[in-house]
């Protein structure tokens, strides 16, 4: 239980009582009673809308519910207050050995505060990054293997059976594109000039692969027709693309449970079995579209198709999943893919892509509704553009890529660390400027610094105590977090399980940050009070209960930021 739900809990038990004595009429539904905190702190610590939600089945004026059980709350030793605001909100405060209770109950639970089985039973498949397998990983890819990577280890914290998945598309175009790019390399690695047209990749990622072809077959291509090596080039250069990536990845730390191949869709039945699902419910029929206002989109032919009629869910239009030349259109092999997925006995899907996909989703969630039968959900989450900067210069190239500078070009600029959590600095939704410079100055302005330096700050104090003889106290020792900060402090902390679920229902990881950064300010600012107030300072050498009652504070406040950055994968420093 956490000081949310045991509050809720007790408001619980009292609207039961006030029904078992008349005060209520018995057998109203309590499932939209909520204890939250209020909208503004100044109100109290927390509110409570069930006078305003049992109002009208009871056939009572709120105002009247809510001084009842306020009255019957008021018995519970931990609210110091309960008052009736505007039409029927109720006001809670709590006592100080209410708040200090929850630092007993963190130093209890340790690693596992803040854990939670609300996603108990359920399977959830995140697939992220599925980057084409045509070079290395960029800095863009970086912002959605780092989300998707987070949000895994968010809805694993809440109790979630996830599995970490990686789409290889390897079965279109581009990957031939490869091979030919790598055919140029291996060339060059026999000692011939050549030269890149546009839309091959000419990245020195790519000469390493060509010595290693000409390793492999020596010179059994040379001069040879691309029917001969295209096959085997492509094969071969695809396998050393998801090495690489693979490594970039590794590097940031992110580890895939699957990773799963496009081109197994092909030649295999699978693309004909989803659309034979869809055409059994009647979804697949032959037609054709008409011609969209703007901008005419790839898929769109003036003749006969095989379509989707996506538009039964919610899409704009239906999708084409044939050509009427017989060949697959993009979406065909999309819709085996989410069609394997629900096979798979997934309960949710997740899929994180880049914000260039965005006239993807609608299509994507008609698929799966109707292949799912609308049980099971799919929720597209977009990754906007990443802009890397050096002060006010742009930074736009890498050697090694050619065109763009790489993931692993920012893991050694600034480390894995402090890459993840300034990718998590803002919603998925949102741009991000991410300023090299500035994410090494040591500020408040640099939330990674701040974060990181709270807990080093923390040890250091433990470590000093340690020294004297001084450990973090048990309950007797509570009654020294007196000060409205450090209650406040400790409110923060009390709020952590309750925001866990809240991100995770939103599938929104960057609320951890958020609140660490707002966990580290509180800290700091009561370690800053700490300088012109003694009596706040944590180490009282003089006091050493005083001191242990402190270090109980601190250490929790430690535990939190620890547990949190282990969700958005970032080490907590020892020292700084």
């Amino acid at each position: 239980m956490t000081m949310f739900a045991d509050i809720h809990a007790a408001v619980l038990a009292a609207l039961d009582n006030m029904t078992a004595t008349g005060h209520l009429p018995a057998g109203l539904d309590m499932r939209a009673v909520a204890v939250e905190p209020p909208r503004d702190a100044a109100h109290g610590d927390m509110a409570t809308n069930a006078a305003m939600v049992l109002a009208k089945p009871a056939g009572m004026n709120p105002r009247e519910i809510a001084t009842a059980l306020a009255e019957t709350l008021l018995q519970d030793p931990r609210i110091a207050s309960a008052e009736v605001a505007g039409p029927g909100f109720l006001n809670l405060r709590l006592t100080a050995d209410a708040w200090r209770s929850v630092v007993a109950a963190i130093l209890a639970q340790g690693t596992q505060y803040g854990r939670s089985q609300m996603g108990q039973g359920r399977r959830i498949n995140v697939e992220y990054v599925s980057a084409n397998p045509t070079g290395p990983l960029h800095v863009g890819h970086t912002r959605g293997a780092v989300f998707g990577d987070a949000l895994a280890r968010l809805l694993d914290f809440t109790g979630h059976d996830v599995t970490r998945e990686y789409y290889i598309n390897d079965g279109g175009a581009q990957v031939d594109v490869l091979a030919r790019s790598v055919y140029l390399r291996y060339l060059e690695a026999h000692g011939q000039e050549v030269a890149f047209a546009d839309g091959t990749y000419p990245g020195d990622y790519l000469i390493a692969v060509g010595q290693a072809l000409k390793e492999k077959v020596g010179d059994a291509y040379l001069g040879k027709d691309e029917a001969v090596w295209l096959t085997e080039i492509r094969d071969f250069a695809t396998d050393l693309m998801m090495e690489l990536i693979r490594e970039d990845l590794a590097s940031l730390g992110v580890a895939m449970d699957v990773f799963y191949s496009e081109k197994s869709l092909y030649g295999t039945g699978r693309i004909e079995a989803a659309l034979g699902d869809l055409r059994g419910k009647g979804l697949i029929y032959e037609g054709v579209l008409e011609p969209p206002k703007g901008k005419t989109p790839e898929d769109w032919e003036p003749r006969e198709q095989t379509l989707f009629k996506s538009t039964d869910f919610g899409d704009d239009v239906d999708r084409p999943v044939m050509k009427s030349d017989g060949a697959w259109t993009y979406f065909a092999p999309d819709i085996a893919y989410h069609f394997d997925k629900i096979s798979r006995g997934y309960d949710e899907l997740i899929d994180i892509f880049g914000a260039d996909h965005g006239g993807y989703v609608k299509r994507m969630k008609a698929a799966v509704a109707a292949l799912s039968g609308n049980r099971v959900p799919l929720d597209i989450k977009l990754m906007q553009l990443v802009r890397l900067k050096r002060g006010d210069q742009e930074l736009k190239m890498s050697k090694r890529a050619g065109t763009f500078v790489t993931l692993r070009d920012v893991v050694e600029m600034v480390g894995a660390d402090v890459t993840r959590f300034v990718m998590l600095t803002r919603k998925n939704d949102a741009p991000l400027d991410f300023d090299v410079d500035k994410v090494r100055e040591q500020s408040k302005h640099n939330p990674v610094f701040y974060v990181q330096y709270a807990h080093a700050r923390i040890q250091s104090v433990l470590r000093k105590g340690a020294e004297l003889g001084v450990m973090p106290g048990g309950a007797e020792d509570l009654g020294a977090i007196s000060d409205p900060a450090e209650l406040a402090l400790v409110a923060k902390l009390a709020h952590w399980p309750r925001l866990v679920e809240s991100a995770a229902e939103a599938h929104e990881p960057h609320r951890i940050a958020f609140y660490l950064y707002e966990l580290a300010s509180d800290f700091h600012a009561l370690w800053n009070k700490g300088n012109g107030a003694p009596q706040l300072r944590f180490l009282q050498e003089d006091d050493p209960a005083t001191s242990r009652g402190k270090f109980a504070m601190i250490s929790a406040v430690a535990i939190v930021i620890s547990n949190g950055l282990g969700i958005l994968g970032v080490r907590p420093a020892e020292k700084m």
